[in-house]
């Protein structure tokens, strides 16, 4: 199946001509799967620790009403994360996306960093520590959701469940790309399953510093591809078998 990741901006201008030519990448790859960054249709809010009402209904709003663009992107299967208000919390929600069903809730957010620049435990609240994979199509996929992926005791259950992807949206500094890399390969190595990540990209000296960098890494780890600036689109057909054998293969197959 074709695979594709992304660097989009976080100012909404270059976002929207990011996202045009996002729309031109997939109909000439003819993708099956897309995964967009986390919370892709609103400029990144969490670079303040001063949770604002006003901003965050206007994220919800955005995400919410971005249901024309993802239509662009169709017959492809899209993924990603979107700000939900659900049972009087506020949340981070990983979603899945298609023509013929729309979103689908899965998931939200727990492990929430509260730092310079990414104050998500002020803006928004912990899910449940439900790590549970979802059916799409004929592949299983489970999200970390950024900094989830570098709790590892979720891709090693991800791997015992037979999980053929790992989706990893994220929002992450440029100064830290080769670090997130790293945990990017540990998870497919621990799991045994394709790891794919998207990242949003800052532009226009923003308040947020965001780096970019998505990738695509196989289940032993090797780095398929990765986005750039330059070439902010990767697309590359990968072989589902390779995650559903490598479940068979070290360190996976050790026992607990």
């Amino acid at each position: 199946m074709k695979v594709t990741v992304c660097e989009l901006g976080n100012d909404p201008e270059i976002f929207a001509h990011d996202w045009e030519l996002l729309v031109s990448h997939i109909k000439s790859e003819q993708s099956d799967l897309v995964l967009l960054p986390e919370l892709p249709f609103f400029p990144w809010f969490a670079w303040s620790p001063d949770y604002d009402p006003a901003i965050w209904q206007a994220a919800v709003r955005s995400h919410d009403s971005a249901e024309p663009l993802l239509k662009k992107l169709a017959p492809a299967i899209i993924c990603g994360t979107r700000p939900a208000n659900k049972s009087g919390k506020r949340l981070n929600q990983a979603f899945i996306w298609n023509a013929w069903s729309g979103f689908q809730s899965i998931r939200a957010k727990y492990y929430l960093p509260n730092e310079e620049g990414f104050w998500e435990a002020s803006w928004y609240d912990r899910g449940t520590k439900d790590f549970s994979p979802v059916q799409v199509d004929k592949f299983l996929l489970g999200f970390l959701i950024c900094t989830e992926i570098w709790f590892f005791e979720h891709s090693r259950i991800y791997g015992k469940k037979g999980v053929h992807i790992i989706a990893c949206p994220r929002a992450t500094p440029a100064s830290t790309l080769d670090k997130w890399l790293v945990a990017g390969r540990s998870a497919a190595v621990v799991s045994g399953a394709f790891c794919i990540s998207s990242n949003r990209i800052s532009q226009n000296n923003e308040d947020a510093d965001l780096g970019g960098q998505g990738w695509i890494v196989e289940p032993d780890g090797r780095i398929l591809g990765l986005t750039s600036p330059e070439h902010p689109f990767f697309t590359l057909d990968i072989d589902l078998s390779k995650a559903e054998k490598a479940k068979y293969t070290y360190p996976r197959y050790v026992p607990d």
